[in-house]
């Protein structure tokens, strides 16, 4: 039996409708299941740019040395050069990661060299003069300007040029063709998808759309499947290994649609959003187009290994080297509190972690002994109750349980950092969502659950937003938001911000 119809009398089986299925559709779902692992767009893509950066670097470093090798008497230093720039070449790729030079093409549909050339330079100049600073300072090597700028240059032009073969090559592999479908058979819908199937180019394997009462097709799509309603949207994902979803203004409601939405990211597919649902909308989303229409790109919810690598390296180095730094401030606090009134220096309570994993956290101890006791004498003080909010989190100002001292390291949260102990315990983050206490994490429900799947963080949004004065439900959104949206850089903004929100006048109950 052939691939087509084993996979059709599946359909078949699986619903009563006739679905008109593309031939091309058939063969990526015979090809990927014939495999244990699955290696889509992005797993092509990423390797073959990193392939192509290495070779476009240790090219323009060959060039550099042929070019000045009359200038240079020293063949120890040349040697030693070439060495330490082979040692180098990892913390270059680590670079170009760093700048989100291997994520875009599995993101965006229209996404093409120009759109990295200013990152490529920006990379390409700031590791160059690191390089140069490095081997200059410590002596190990001693390149000239003439060859500095004859590498920078030939870099330059050998990755730009490597990464436009990489794709071109990797367009003609099947790997590239992303399934999907398109939520919505209205005009809009419809539009999308015709200006779909007049680019090729992009990659995109368009399957069908998903509507409850789609508008009469005509044209190029009148034989494009409707494959159902919104509500067989995951069943169909798993049943045609579908990558990307487009939303289109389906006739669903704003509310179902957006738990649609929410839904899809556990699913592992790129959704493209054709704008209106500003909930789900970050600052670090991405804007690409179809042929002028404007899409917002939410990628699939997941880390890949090496971004997880990367944050765990920058939560270790940050970690260590901040209780280093901070030695003598956490001895003379341990000691205040000591002084200031009886029972222990740290304060240990539960927490939810990463993947629904209870933890301890280590803190400051900023109330008296007895402060859980006293809880139910001041529950009507509720920050959030007294304001009629969400009272689902409990904070209280200017609370009789607090401590003198205590006061004071709460405002500055100076209480917060022997979470760094926590860090090295790889239990926590330098920067994720909230660490909710059991009874706060009950009442995050759904889509919510999310935020988790980052480990929690001494800071984050959250932090530097607001707060204590931040909504519960606010609070969860913008985890969520921050999850969804990460990066390395946001993390090293946000550390960089922490501080300038941690010295404005606000209380941190």
């Amino acid at each position: 039996m052939t691939a087509e119809v084993s996979l059709l009398e599946s359909l078949k089986a699986h619903d009563e409708l006739a679905l008109t299925i593309d031939p091309k559709t058939l063969e990526i779902l015979d090809r990927r299941r014939r495999t244990s692992v699955v290696k889509r767009r992005g797993w092509l893509m990423r390797r073959m740019l990193l392939l192509a950066d290495v070779v476009g670097l240790s090219a323009a470093m060959a060039v550099a040395e042929l070019a000045t090798w009359s200038r240079s008497h020293r063949g120890t230093d040349i040697r030693t050069e070439l060495l330490v720039f082979v040692l180098s070449i990892p913390f270059w790729v680590i670079a170009a990661k760093t700048y989100g030079l291997y994520e875009r093409d599995e993101e965006r549909t229209d996404h093409a060299g120009t759109d990295e050339f200013s990152g490529v330079f920006h990379m390409i100049t700031v590791c160059t003069w690191i390089f140069f600073a490095g081997t200059y300072l410590t002596g190990i090597g001693h390149p000239t300007v003439p060859k500095l700028v004859t590498f920078w240059a030939a870099a330059i032009a050998f990755d730009v040029t490597g990464r436009a073969i990489a794709r071109a090559v990797c367009r003609r592999r099947i790997n590239y063709l992303q399934n999907t479908v398109i939520v919505g058979a209205g005009e809009v819908g419809q539009l999308v998808a015709k200006k779909l199937l007049k680019h090729p180019e992009y990659g995109i394997n368009l399957i069908g759309f998903i509507d409850d009462q789609p508008m009469e097709r005509t044209g190029v799509l009148e034989s494009m499947a409707v494959l159902g309603g919104p509500d067989r949207l995951p069943t169909l994902i798993r049943l045609f290994d579908v990558e990307r979803v487009i939303i289109a203004f389906s006739r669903n409601t704003h509310d179902e649609m957006l738990d649609l939405i929410r839904t899809l990211k556990d699913y592992e597919v790129q959704i493209d959003i054709v704008p209106r649902f500003f909930e789900l909308v970050g600052s670090e989303v991405g804007m690409h187009a179809v042929e002028g229409i404007s899409l917002v790109g939410l990628p699939p919810m997941r880390l890949s290994h090496s971004s997880r690598f990367l944050k765990v390296v920058l939560d270790l180095s940050l970690s260590l080297l901040g209780l280093v730094f901070l030695l003598p401030l956490l001895v003379m606090v341990a000691i205040l509190i000591k002084l200031d009134s009886p029972g222990p220096v740290f304060f240990r309570q539960e927490r939810m972690g990463y993947a629904g994993r209870t933890f301890r956290i280590f803190k400051f101890r900023t109330m008296y002994v007895d402060a859980e006791e006293r809880k139910a004498e001041i529950m009507h003080l509720n920050q959030h109750l007294v304001s009629g909010e969400d009272a689902r989190m409990f904070k209280v100002p200017n609370d009789p349980r607090v401590t003198g001292v205590g006061s004071f390291l709460r405002r500055y949260s100076i209480d917060e950092l022997p979470q760094l102990f926590n860090v090295l315990l790889l239990q926590m983050s330098l920067v994720g969502p909230r660490p909710l206490i059991l009874d706060e994490d009950q009442h995050v429900q759904d889509w919510g659950k999310a935020r988790l799947r980052l480990k929690p963080g001494i800071t984050g949004l959250w932090q530097v937003l607001g707060r204590s004065e931040i909504p519960f439900e606010e609070m969860t959104r913008l985890d969520y938001l921050y999850v969804t949206d990460w990066s390395l850089w946001r993390d090293v903004a946000l550390i960089c911000q922490t501080l300038p929100a941690l010295l404005r006048t606000r209380n941190a109950y």
